[in-house]
């Protein structure tokens, strides 16, 4: 599967950078919480979503940089040395996470470095499934807001937000308005779910852009809440909404609960240009070991590389 636009600098000596930027820091590979995997036919239409220039794409040119078959992908996460990713995978109506979900244990079944993924939506049965599969094993969960479009703080997610936190299983969700806003993205909706369940361990992607600070004081906040990474301080984020530079020493101070997070395969440039971008805040090599590895081995218990 190819596309007629192409992303410079993602070819074989792409392999040997990433490889050469986690062990000069003594890493043994990365650990990649926000990554996606998801039935073949979903993730073409994600793609020609972001092909057309979509309105939840902000209107940036986004060419797909790893447009290529799911084990190719999969082979090449491999290559470039990341232990442990996920299936972040959301849906966007009723009727669809349970499927989505089931679809996650066969996925995790046959990918033993994926970190088994579900996901959920506000709808009668939610508590049910997302029971389910806390008890077939996911270890994480996706939410997106501005896809779903619905109020994280909606009740029918309540009992669903209090499962996920009595159990410890994190969440990874898109709730910051880039790269373009939603009805209910934003910190305020998310702010009214922590004051709920201030054990919740939610993930914010992205670092909550644009929105970056009003998250970093949820973070302070609140000790579970963690932020990703996941296009932040690229050169690409960076024209469309760039990280203030006042705020990276709370950044520093945050920096247990920062996770590397990058969505592979759906970003418009290579997979090294994370990693450079994180390198530049200068946060020192301690920082980015962290981030880059050892935060999310914490997260997710993996066993010492």
């Amino acid at each position: 599967m190819s596309d007629h636009r192409t992303v410079p600098g993602t070819g074989p000596e792409e392999v040997r950078h990433v490889r050469g930027f986690w062990e000069e820091l003594g890493l043994p590979g990365l650990v990649d919480v926000h990554t996606h995997f998801m039935p073949e036919r979903v993730l073409r239409k994600v793609w020609g979503y972001f092909d057309a220039l979509g309105p939840l794409t902000g209107g940036m040119e986004w060419p797909i940089a790893y447009r290529r078959e799911e084990e190719e992908r999969t082979a090449l996460l491999r290559e470039f040395g990341v232990r442990a990713f996920t299936a972040m995978l959301y849906p966007h109506k009723p009727g669809m996470a349970q499927w989505l979900n089931d679809w996650a244990v066969d996925f995790a079944r046959r990918t033993p470095d994926c970190l088994h993924t579900s996901t959920l939506f506000p709808e009668p049965g939610v508590e049910t499934y997302v029971g389910r599969a806390v008890e077939a094993g996911a270890r994480v969960f996706k939410a997106h807001v501005q896809v779903g479009a619905y109020d994280p703080a909606d009740e029918l997610l309540d009992g669903a937000w209090g499962l996920l936190a009595d159990a410890g299983v994190p969440v990874v969700i898109h709730c910051g308005s880039g790269p373009a806003p939603g009805k209910h993205t934003g910190p305020e909706p998310i702010a009214r779910v922590l004051a709920r369940h201030p054990r919740l361990r939610l993930v914010v992607a992205h670092m909550g852009m644009p929105e970056y600070e009003d998250f970093l004081d949820l973070a302070e906040r609140y000790e579970q809440v963690r932020l990703d990474t996941t296009m932040a301080f690229t050169d690409f984020s960076e024209r469309l909404a760039p990280f203030p530079r006042r705020a990276l020493p709370r950044l520093a101070g945050l920096g247990d609960r920062v996770l590397l997070g990058t969505d592979f395969p759906n970003i418009p440039y290579p997979y090294l240009q994370q990693l450079h971008a994180l390198e530049r805040l200068g946060l020192g090599d301690a920082w980015l070991r962290g981030v880059c590895h050892d935060n999310g081995a914490r997260l997710f218990e993996l066993p010492e590389g």
